[in-house]
């Protein structure tokens, strides 16, 4: 992965049904509310993250 990668991570459904492990997820990468976007360097870390929580979010890659 490239140094200079992001992830520009939105929240596009509702955390509320989603199960306390996944709503924290959406904490730890920085994510408020729906709609809600936040950019995160493309780390392993991050991109397993964003797997967990693939069905409440949108992901783009950007390149820097």
């Amino acid at each position: 992965m490239a140094q200079n990668k992001q992830l520009k991570i939105t929240q596009v459904r509702s955390s509320i049904s989603a199960k306390a492990d996944q709503q924290a997820t959406l904490v730890g990468l920085g994510i408020r509310r729906r709609m809600h976007t936040v950019l995160r360097e493309d780390t392993p870390s991050v991109r397993g993250m964003v797997r967990k929580v693939r069905h409440l979010i949108t992901v783009e890659e950007l390149n820097g």
